[in-house]
């Protein structure tokens, strides 16, 4: 027969029980207030709240392939084919376009060339025009409505436009006499104006011009920019910015000048843009010595509107981009990004594989992602937010 416990021991008992839940219960606090602390850290500092989100996907083409960001996706030119490929890497579609072909993108459509043969093919990897131009192609553009191709021999060029169907829109023979054709574009709310840009190599000092056309109606302006190369237009809110290698003119559809809108942009170039449906677009410059120093990128340059803002990267970059308000610089395995109203860079990892480094950036997809050359390897890459 068992002994029961005296009094004196179930009150002990009865003391001890309570003490070891109450420790056990503070314990589980401290330990949930820690996580709670940890989690709000790393949700309220922008360099490490999405960090972990940063992928890096090998994609099967290389830097030496002519890859080109194309809406969400990416582009290469293997020697005989056009190839689109998703974010994943997987092939959407391929075009065959010959041997010793080109082309240049739209947000929407692709323009291809070989020789004196011409390729339409939307976002779906279909031909919707395929001809032969009556001489060799120097370039081609594409809109969203309206291809513009340049053919012919170099100081006396053919400027023809096609819908994408090739329905014949305009032809000019005799508007370029003498002059080099650099660039043409399509602007406006449909694409009903185009632009282009020629030099005059003949005349007693180099000049170069600014043509703005309504789009199978009439010339509407004619600017001489003067000796300055001209290499870049960006047209936003109804205005096409008009930048050289000295000056950043500003000129309504008409090619009618905004004087007071004028920049100087003497040993700066554009690298980069981002045009929002609404608003001003970002343009992001750097330093021209810099672009062409192998020691890299560290000072960049937004304007948007006429506000001017100057940034300086912790790190010499080999690249640099923005999209959506925010400004990202690339170098090594790292992604520095601010915004265009911050001044402070944060950093974020890129996980690639050991020993691989950024070598290029090679442009940005419409769905955030950052399409870069690691050597002779492209990988697409997460951008943090």
């Amino acid at each position: 027969m068992q002994k029961e416990p005296s009094r004196r021991y179930r009150q002990r008992q009865n003391v001890e029980k309570p003490s070891v839940l109450r420790r056990v219960l503070v314990l589980l606090v401290l330990m949930l207030l820690v996580f709670a602390v940890v989690t709000a850290v790393r949700f309220l500092l922008p360099g490490s709240r999405l960090e972990g989100r940063i992928s890096a996907t090998l994609l099967p083409c290389m830097a030496t392939q002519d890859v080109t960001p194309f809406g969400e996706n990416v582009l290469y030119y293997d020697g005989t084919s056009i190839h689109c490929l998703n974010a994943g890497g997987g092939i959407r579609w391929s075009f065959p376009v010959g041997v010793g072909a080109r082309y240049s993108v739209s947000d929407t459509h692709v323009v291809a060339w070989s020789g004196s043969e011409v390729f339409i093919i939307d976002s779906n990897g279909h031909a919707t025009y395929n001809e032969n131009m009556e001489g060799a192609v120097q370039f081609a553009r594409v809109g969203s409505r309206y291809c513009a191709v340049v053919f012919g021999t170099d100081t006396e060029p053919t400027l023809m436009v096609k819908n994408m169907d090739g329905t014949h829109v305009d032809i000019e023979r005799d508007a370029y006499p003498g002059m080099l054709l650099l660039d043409v574009g399509f602007y406006g709310e449909a694409d009903q104006y185009m632009w282009t840009l020629a030099m005059d190599v003949y005349g007693v000092s180099i000049n170069t011009v600014l043509n703005t056309f309504q789009v199978g109606k009439m010339n509407t302006g004619v600017v001489n920019l003067g000796s300055y190369l001209a290499y870049h237009v960006v047209y936003e809110n109804s205005n096409l910015r008009v930048f050289t290698t000295q000056q950043m003119y500003v000129y309504d559809y008409k090619a009618v000048q905004d004087l007071s809108a004028s920049m100087l942009v003497h040993g700066w170039q554009v690298v980069n843009e981002s045009i929002p449906v609404r608003g001003s677009a970002d343009i992001l410059l750097a330093r021209t010595s810099q672009l062409n120093s192998a020691e890299g990128i560290t000072d960049l340059r937004i304007l948007n509107g006429r506000t001017d803002r100057r940034f300086i990267v912790p790190t010499r970059c080999v690249g640099a981009a923005v999209q959506n308000g925010s400004i990202y610089a690339l170098s090594g395995n790292v992604i520095y990004r601010t915004s265009s109203s911050r001044q402070q860079f944060y950093s974020h990892q890129i996980p690639l594989p050991a020993g691989v480094e950024i070598t290029a950036l090679l442009g940005l997809t419409s769905n955030g992602r950052a399409i870069v050359a690691c050597g002779n390897e492209v990988y697409s890459v997460t951008l943090p937010r």
